[in-house]
């Protein structure tokens, strides 16, 4: 008997429940626009219409809230929106029952500012060391619905997004790392943040952009090539010169050069054949590079083989 009795009042209970629900469900009013998305301080409004009887319809909201009315429409209106998290609903009285529709509000805010440094490092950067970046965003709103964009020159290398979904403002960091190389040595990096707001925000996307970070890259210097081969014809030009951060110094040896030079060029009429070793040094090391001189004189000319070879008869003919 007293299972009976339980059994009934869950029923009860349940067809309450289901009746509660679909009458919320089935509200019988339309919002414009379905979504409201404004940036904080604006003015901002949407209409509540419905098309059938009823006993009363109206706003709730912390700002702008309308009280019942027997209209068909009636409109939340607000000229300067200082609420972040505001949930206004729209409320009818149907059939002996209350129910409502709640407005989606999203109120948003662009950064105050967006700067980019290198975190905990001042000064050039060491070809093949990671380093990284930071981005720093101050003051956004709302920050799930932000996204900093990362950028090389105009290339992008980078996005991050969050996940807090914190109304009001905050401050974000995102970070890069890099691993630069000597290509990278005067590349341009920066940021944006961007506030995606979806169909009903503003269109495009409000944008922040950082500064220009330029970064110099110190590498060693390293040629194309180990050797090169020269032949002597006239004036010699042996070029040492490579590219290198810091810039390199030079230095020549040789058993044919009498004076030392520091130059990065040796151009000279009266070098000898042989070999020319070259040495590029900065403070991140050295490189060497060997020029090879070989005389074209060395190589008997067709001329000089008949001219020979006349001779050599010649001298038999007179012995």
């Amino acid at each position: 008997m007293l299972q009976h009795f339980f059994g009934l009042v869950y029923l009860s209970a349940v067809s309450q429940l289901v009746l509660f629900t679909g009458t919320h469900a089935a509200c019988p009013v339309q919002l414009n626009p379905q979504r409201v998305v404004v940036k904080f301080g604006d003015s901002v409004s949407a209409d509540c219409s419905t098309s059938v009887a009823h006993e009363g319809m109206g706003w709730e909201a912390d700002e702008g809230a309308v009280p019942m009315s027997r209209v068909s429409l009636i409109t939340w209106r607000v000229s300067n929106l200082r609420e972040w998290d505001i949930k206004p609903s729209c409320f009818i009285n149907y059939n002996d029952d209350q129910c409502l529709s709640e407005l989606p509000v999203t109120v948003y805010k662009t950064p105050d500012s967006v700067s980019i440094s290198t975190a905990n490092h001042n000064g050039p950067m060491m070809e093949g060391n990671q380093y990284e970046l930071q981005c720093d965003v101050l003051n956004v709103a709302p920050v799930q619905y932000l996204t900093v964009k990362w950028y090389k020159g105009q290339t992008l290398v980078n996005q991050t997004t969050f996940t807090d979904t914190i109304k009001t403002p905050v401050s974000n960091t995102s970070k890069l790392l890099i691993r630069p190389d000597r290509a990278d040595d005067g590349a341009q990096y920066w940021c944006e943040a961007e506030l995606e707001l979806g169909k009903e925000g503003p269109q495009p996307p409000p944008k922040v952009t950082s500064k220009t970070l330029y970064v110099e890259v110190y590498y060693k210097p390293k040629h194309s090539s180990s050797e090169e081969t020269i032949n002597i014809n006239n004036e010699v030009t042996l070029n040492c010169t490579v590219k290198a951060n810091p810039a390199p110094t030079y230095s020549w040896h040789s058993i044919h050069l009498k004076d030392t030079t520091s130059s990065s060029v040796i151009q000279s009429s009266k070098l000898s054949p042989g070999n020319y070793t070259c040495t590029a040094t900065n403070s991140q090391g050295q490189d060497s590079k060997v020029f090879i001189l070989k005389s074209t004189g060395s190589r008997p000319t067709f001329w000089t083989v008949c001219i020979f070879f006349h001779l050599m008869v010649a001298l038999l003919i007179v012995i």
